[in-house]
C-alpha cells in the first residue's frame, strides 16, 4: 500500500492497527497486514505490505441483482458495526477514524450539481441534496464504518463475495456512508434485500443516498472526460441515488 496524496498519510499505520483486530469478528475476509515501512528512497510517506488475497473486483454484471450478495454485504457491515469501540473518551475521539458530516460537502456537492446540468436531473438532485441534509443524524452510540465502500474495494471468487479490501476511510461514527455500495453495486430488488437486512431507518437511509450522490458526483466531475467506466460507473449511482 503506497499512498499517492498526502490524504492518504496514516493509512497504512491505521490498517495495521485495526485490521488484525477487525478479522476475526468479520464474515469476508479482510487485508492481513505484513508490516508498515518507513519513508526512504524519495518516497515520502510510510507504507505497507499485506499478504496477498485472491479474488476479481466486484461488477454490477457479475452482483448487481444478487439479494444474497447483498445480504451477505449487510451482514459483514452489521458485524462491522457490531465491534467494540476504543474505550477513548468522546472529547479525544481520534481524528484517524472522524469522517467530516455531509454538510462539509455542501458547497463543492452543489457546484457539482450545476456542473452537470443537462447531464442529470438538477431538480431532482438539489432536493435529494436537500433532504439528505435536512435528514436528522445518527443519534444512536457512534459505530465502525468502512467509509470508502464501493465496488472496487470487494472481491469475489466463484460469484460470490469473498474479502472487502481498502480500510483507509475506516471511521467510528455515523454508518450513513457505507450506504453508496447499495447505489453503486446493487438493483432496485437487491437493494430493497440489502436494507431490509441492515435494518436502516428512513432518516440514516436519506443520508446514504446523500453520500452516493455527492461521491457519485465528485468521481464523475473528476474524472468522466477521462475514463469511460469512471462514468458509466457514476451515473449508475447517481440515478440510482435519485431513485432512492
Amino acid at each position: 500500500r503506497l499512498p499517492r496524496h498526502a490524504g492518504a498519510i496514516g493509512q497504512a499505520e491505521k490498517e495495521a492497527e485495526w485490521l488484525p483486530r477487525l478479522a476475526p469478528h468479520l464474515p469476508l475476509a479482510v487485508p492481513s497486514p505484513v508490516g508498515v515501512g518507513e519513508p526512504d528512497f524519495g518516497y515520502p510517506w510510510p507504507w505497507a505490505v499485506s499478504r496477498w488475497l485472491d479474488g476479481d473486483v466486484a461488477t454490477v454484471e457479475a452482483l448487481g441483482d444478487s439479494s444474497e450478495a447483498a445480504v451477505q454485504l449487510a451482514g459483514f457491515l452489521t458485524a462491522l458495526q457490531r465491534f467494540a469501540r476504543p474505550d477513548t473518551p468522546a472529547d479525544a475521539a481520534r481524528h484517524d477514524l472522524t469522517v467530516g458530516p455531509l454538510a462539509d460537502r455542501d458547497r463543492a456537492t452543489r457546484a457539482a450539481i450545476a456542473g452537470t446540468d443537462g447531464i442529470f436531473d438538477t431538480a431532482a438532485m438539489t432536493e435529494l441534496w436537500n433532504e439528505a441534509l435536512d435528514a436528522p443524524g445518527w443519534h444512536h452510540s457512534p459505530v465502525w464504518f468502512h467509509g470508502d465502500l464501493h465496488t472496487g474495494n470487494l472481491l469475489t471468487t466463484g460469484g460470490r463475495l469473498s474479502a472487502v479490501i481498502d480500510f483507509g476511510g475506516l471511521g467510528i461514527g455515523d454508518p450513513a456512508c457505507d450506504l453508496t455500495i447499495a447505489f453503486s453495486l446493487m438493483s432496485a430488488g437487491s437493494r430493497t434485500a440489502f436494507r431490509a437486512a441492515l435494518g436502516v431507518d428512513e432518516a440514516t437511509w436519506t443520508r446514504g443516498r446523500g453520500w452516493a450522490l455527492a461521491t457519485g458526483l465528485n468521481a464523475y466531475t473528476s474524472y468522466a472526460d477521462v475514463s469511460p467506466r469512471i462514468a458509466a460507473q457514476t451515473t449508475r449511482q447517481i440515478n440510482a441515488a435519485l431513485i432512492g
